[in-house]
């Protein structure tokens, strides 16, 4: 009996695996969706294929639709379109095939990479088994495999390795300071955020290498110089080129979700509550709750955020996991508390934090093995919701992107039906000297031999800024695509944004799309 317990974490892992190609090879033939974020950093792809520089965005220029507007993207990193680009090339794939391999390479090595890290901080390896099944059961696990989330995914298979790394490294040598140097540059290639992990992940090395030995100050210096050399090269040859979510503030504004959310945030982000909420502040579908109800339950869960983790540190006896939890915990409050005081250009959305909702699970893993029988039951249950949610979200998915419309890209387009866009390929064949309009990021994908424009949807508020939307001058045929729900003062809005052509023709692409083109200068 007990050789069968002391093995059980194999066969649990099997299993992991098993699931885990299923889903990649899935993957393969009922191709993702992508993201927005994701869609605009395939937009520099495209434009980096008809011959623009490196991570350089080209479109028509606003004050004369004839000339180009270029832009060095520093937003988003360029890895989320760069891994797959990789995979397209060496295999000869469509890009939606080459996101299906980089989304199955990511999840195992980020799942492998935590177990790692888990066992490395004190875990035996039934917890560190344990803790992979509930994470692939959180709904950030199976999102990739609906909607391709770029720098997310590509994050979660360094990022365990990072903290490996900043485990088990025991003395300042050459192999740490190349560490230092490197992890910085491939994570911040994976994703920008990345930037907030690096910095807590070396203090918490920082602090582990100098508690008991006084050399505080020294080791500061030592870690501290390759920190600041890799964090300035990535400024310079990065950053500086062009604005990011830091880089303008809206003014100072304390509310109680400034910090309240960071506070929240390892039951937001580690039990899934803000995904299967579609966003208890900002809204990612349907709404659940109203924004009175949405305050309520954040200082609800607040408190709770603050109750699991001194109830995590208080039960797990291993200091340098508490380290880990306490320093990674303050930094996400302070950092992301500091960045929605000052308005910064990022969302309240629990994905920025799933770091600590990855961080947490084995010390909730080892909380729940001390329960008496009946409280592990109730939590069974419920993580049995969570997995049904998510797995519910997974299958939901699959069907959804497996009658989705597919172009010459191979990603499953979930704004344009099969009829519409193949007309809307053809018409690009024909032309080279066209502009195609769009109100979604991904469709523009399909276009290979002409210029795009991608318009921000209209609510039905109708309250836009025509400064945004309005494009002047000509420069050859003009094709717009809108959903037939854009009927009315929609439409008019999008024509008049063009007023540099006239003599539009509408015609239905399908029974739910419609196509207006002009040729004629005005």
């Amino acid at each position: 009996m007990t050789s069968v317990k002391n093995h059980s974490y194999k066969i649990i892992l099997i299993i992991i695996c098993i699931a885990v190609f299923a889903m990649g090879i899935t993957l393969f033939f009922i191709t993702s969706a992508l993201f927005p974020d994701a869609a605009h950093g395939f937009q520099v792809l495209r434009t980096m294929q008809m011959g623009s520089s490196f991570n350089t965005f080209v479109s028509p220029d606003q004050s004369d639709i004839s000339q180009n507007y270029t832009e060095f993207l520093t937003w988003w990193s360029p890895g989320q379109y760069l891994v797959p680009y990789f995979f397209k090339l060496v295999a000869s794939l469509n890009i939606g095939q080459a996101i299906a391999i980089a989304t199955l390479i990511a999840q195992l090595s980020g799942l492998t990479g935590f177990y790692c890290f888990f066992k490395k901080i004190g875990f035996n390896p039934l917890i560190a088994a344990l803790s992979l099944v509930f994470i692939i059961c959180q709904q950030a696990f199976v999102v990739p495999y609906v909607f391709y989330n770029g720098g997310e995914v590509l994050l979660f298979a360094f990022e365990g390795w990072f903290l490996y790394g900043c485990i088990a490294l025991e003395k300042i040598d050459l192999k740490l300071i190349l560490f230092i140097l490197f992890s910085g540059w491939i994570g911040f290639f994976f994703k920008s955020s990345f930037i907030w992990i690096y910095v807590a992940g070396l203090c918490c090395l920082w602090i582990r290498l100098s508690s008991g030995t006084g050399k505080w100050v020294k080791n500061a210096l030592l870690l501290g110089s390759p920190t600041a050399i890799s964090l300035l090269a990535i400024y310079v040859f990065f950053l500086s080129k062009g604005t990011s979510p830091a880089s303008a503030s809206n003014g100072i504004k304390l509310t109680i979700q400034t910090f309240g959310f960071p506070l929240a945030s390892p039951i937001l982000s580690g039990f899934s509550i803000d995904d299967m909420l579609n966003g208890l502040i900002y809204h990612t579908g349907k709404v659940v709750f109203n924004p009175g109800w949405s305050i309520i339950i954040l200082l609800v869960l607040a408190l709770l955020s603050l109750f699991l983790i001194f109830s995590i540190t208080r039960i797990v006896q291993n200091n340098k996991y508490k380290l880990f939890i306490i320093v990674f915990y303050a930094a996400a409050i302070l950092f992301f508390g500091f960045s929605y005081l000052k308005q910064l250009n990022i969302s309240f959305e629990a994905r920025h934090f799933r770091i600590l909702g990855l961080l947490i699970v084995p010390g909730i893993i080892s909380l729940v093995m001390g329960f008496k029988p009946v409280y592990k039951l109730v939590f069974v249950l419920f993580f049995a919701g969570i997995a049904y949610t998510s797995f519910s979200y997974l299958i939901k998915g699959y069907e959804i992107n497996n009658v989705n419309a597919k172009g010459v890209s191979g990603i499953a387009q979930p704004n344009i039906d099969q009829q519409s866009l193949n007309y809307i390929m053809k018409l690009d064949r024909e032309n080279n000297n066209a502009t195609f309009v769009f109100i979604s990021d991904d469709i523009g994908l399909e276009i290979l031999h002409n210029r795009i424009i991608t318009l921000q949807p209209i609510g039905d508020n109708l309250k836009i800024d025509t400064d945004d939307y309005t494009y002047d001058g000509f420069a050859g045929p003009l094709y717009i695509v809108l959903p037939q729900s854009y009927n009315g003062p929609k439409e008019k809005m999008i024509m008049k944004s063009f007023p540099g052509y006239t003599g539009f023709n509408i015609s239905m692409l399908s029974p739910n799309y419609v196509l207006y083109a002009a040729k004629m200068k005005r």
